[in-house]
């Protein structure tokens, strides 16, 4: 077997998303035709920090990247190549530079869904309402939403965890017209021969006849049936996550706002403008999912309980 195909296969044994697998696998291709299509088990660290310091120094990437990359290539000769990794005590991360998140007023996020349409606008409100990721708003399952206790359970968010948030009230209407539009589409795919979804392989073998359940359907399904580029199927996937990007990229260029915002400026909106509400941090934690609770902290910095509480003393001459 080809060493990519080892590590597609190690990639999913260990439940790595299609998304960090395609990028883990272009990771690999990119680094040995770094060094001349040299085989990965003739190399080691030297050529590895070669590799990473020319996509800082030559490429000029963000710290981010370059830490995919090596996550990437260390993935591979750890997991894959049962390398020893003594070695890895010397190479050097990337430090990511400390950043604010950029926030949108209610008035600038209103301005904003206005501009998008459709599904789009819908993943833009349950981003901003729900506090999600737009991967995990993309993704989300007919099943998710839980209508009588007003929750979304977000499946397998980042760390492979589970978690529920907020269903908002002004939105369960519209949720249910979406689910009535999914049955349709659904109902026609399954006349068609079709009606399966992607499931997690583990999923997939213990209940077999789960994918062609409603329940399991996408809540934003696709408009074309594909074949999923695991298993060759030919289903129906959700919508794509770079069209919604596009999309709310678009919005915030044409509503005139001056701040560089993106889709995830809406889930950075949320948790702050729950902070000014006076929910408590540790609340807005779970919401979210962070892990440490210092990830949530950076949205006071934000509002006045950071450094904007302070008044500056020249306001005390000129007002």
């Amino acid at each position: 077997m080809k060493l990519l195909d080892q590590m597609r296969m190690e990639l999913r044994y260990r439940h790595y998303s299609i998304r960090t697998e395609k990028s883990y696998i272009g990771w690999i291709r990119r680094f040995i035709h770094f060094h001349q299509k040299r085989h990965p088990g003739d190399m080691g660290d030297h050529e590895v920090k070669q590799f990473i310091n020319w996509l800082a120094s030559t490429r000029n990437v963000a710290a981010s990247t370059q830490n995919q990359a090596l996550c990437a290539v260390l993935f591979l000769y750890k997991n894959v190549m049962k390398r020893d990794m003594k070695w890895i005590e010397n190479i050097t991360w990337a430090k990511r530079p400390k950043r604010l998140p950029v926030v949108f007023s209610a008035a600038e996020i209103s301005r904003i869904l206005l501009l998008l349409e459709g599904p789009h606008r819908l993943i833009a409100n349950i981003m901003y309402g729900s506090g999600l990721r737009l991967s995990e708003s993309v993704s989300l399952r007919i099943q998710d939403l839980d209508f009588d206790y007003r929750q979304v359970m977000v499946r397998n968010a980042k760390g492979g965890k589970d978690r529920p948030t907020i269903l908002p009230e002004s939105l369960v209407n519209i949720l249910r017209d979406q689910i009535e539009k999914v049955r349709l589409i659904h109902g026609d795919d399954l006349k068609n021969g079709f009606g399966t979804v992607y499931l997690p392989y583990a999923l997939k073998r213990k209940f077999p006849n789960a994918s062609r359940e409603f329940n399991w359907q996408y809540l934003f399904p696709a408009k074309t049936i594909s074949i999923d580029p695991r298993s060759g199927i030919k289903q129906r996937h959700h919508i794509h996550i770079d069209s919604v990007q596009r999309m709310i990229r678009s919005a915030v260029k044409r509503s005139g706002i001056s701040k560089k915002g993106s889709s995830h400026s809406l889930r950075h909106s949320f948790a702050t403008h729950l902070l000014e509400a006076g929910y408590d941090i540790r609340t807005i934690q779970e919401l979210l999912g962070h892990e440490d609770i210092n990830t949530t902290m950076i949205y006071t910095h934000v509002l006045n309980k950071g450094a904007g509480s302070v008044k500056s003393p020249i306001d005390n001459i000129l007002q």
